[in-house]
C-alpha cells in the first residue's frame, strides 16, 4: 500500500511546477465537462449549468486559496484586488486579453504547422462557434442584460468582448433598427501590416464569430458582413459588420 505520494519526494522547483500543471488540469476537466453537457442536453441547458457551476466551484475554490496565500474576500473578490489602483486593474485586464489573443494564435500556429492552412482555418472557425456564444453569454452575465436586450444591448456587449481592450472599434448607430461595428484596428491585422504581409483572411471566422455573438445576445438580431479579408477595405477599418433587428428592442 502507497503510504505517501509520488510528489512528496520533489523539489520546490518541480512542486510548483506540478501546482501549475493541475492548476492547467483543472482549467481544462472544465471545459470537457461543458462540453460533454454541451453534446448530451443541448447548449443552453449546458450553459445554465454552467451557471450553477461557476458560483459555486468559485466561491469554494476561493475560499480554500484565500485560506492557503492568507487574503481576504470581500464581495466575492479578493481584496488584494481591491486594494490595486483602478490603472493597474486596467492594466491586468489588458494583459489577461493580449494573453488569450497570444493563446488563440499558438493554438492556430500549431495546427498549421503540424497539419497545413486549411486545418488550421478549420479548427479555427469551428471553435470560434463554440467560443463567441459562450463569450456573448458571459458578458450577458456580467451585465445583467436581460433574455433580449436588443441593439442596445449588443452594442453594450460588444465593448466587454476580450478583443475590446486591445483592438481599437467603433460602432455607429446607423438607424433605429441597425448599427454597424468596425475594427478600426486589429492587432492581429495590424502586426502582419507591419511585416509587409498580406492582410489574414478571417472572413470565414468572423462570419461565424460575429453571427454566433448577436444572435447569444438576442436571438432577432442579424447580421451582415460589409467587409472583411480577405475583402478589399478602406484604410480606416479592417473589418465591418451590420446588425439589424427589425422587431422590437432596437436602439432608444
Amino acid at each position: 500500500m502507497q503510504k505517501e505520494a509520488a510528489w512528496d519526494t520533489l523539489g520546490n522547483e518541480d512542486l510548483s511546477k506540478l501546482a501549475m500543471d493541475m492548476f492547467h488540469r483543472m482549467i481544462v476537466h472544465h471545459s470537457l465537462w461543458f462540453m460533454e453537457v454541451e453534446h448530451q442536453m443541448g447548449r443552453q441547458e449546458a450553459l445554465e449549468v454552467m451557471d450553477t457551476v461557476y458560483r459555486k466551484s468559485f466561491n469554494t475554490q476561493m475560499q480554500r486559496l484565500s485560506k492557503f496565500f492568507g487574503f481576504e474576500m470581500e464581495n466575492g473578490v479578493p481584496k488584494p484586488l481591491l486594494s490595486l489602483p483602478r490603472e493597474k486593474l486596467l492594466e491586468l485586464i489588458t494583459a489577461a486579453s493580449i494573453n488569450w489573443l497570444a493563446n488563440d494564435g499558438i493554438w492556430f500556429q500549431a495546427v498549421e504547422f503540424k497539419h497545413g492552412m486549411f486545418d488550421a482555418k478549420r479548427c479555427n472557425d469551428s471553435c470560434w462557434a463554440r467560443f463567441s456564444p459562450f463569450e456573448a453569454w458571459s458578458v450577458k452575465r456580467y451585465l445583467g442584460l436581460p433574455e433580449k436586450p436588443g441593439l442596445a444591448g449588443l452594442k453594450q456587449a460588444l465593448q466587454f468582448r476580450m478583443y475590446a481592450g486591445i483592438n481599437e472599434q467603433s460602432i455607429i448607430e446607423e438607424s433605429p433598427n441597425s448599427l454597424v461595428f468596425h475594427m478600426n484596428n486589429c492587432r492581429v491585422q495590424s502586426a502582419r501590416k507591419r511585416r509587409g504581409l498580406e492582410d489574414y483572411p478571417c472572413k470565414s471566422a468572423g462570419l461565424v464569430e460575429y453571427q454566433q455573438f448577436a444572435r447569444a445576445i438576442d436571438p432577432g438580431i442579424k447580421t451582415e458582413c460589409i467587409g472583411c479579408p480577405p475583402d478589399a477595405h478602406p484604410e480606416e477599418w479592417f473589418c465591418a459588420w451590420r446588425f439589424t433587428l427589425e422587431s422590437k428592442g432596437g436602439l432608444p
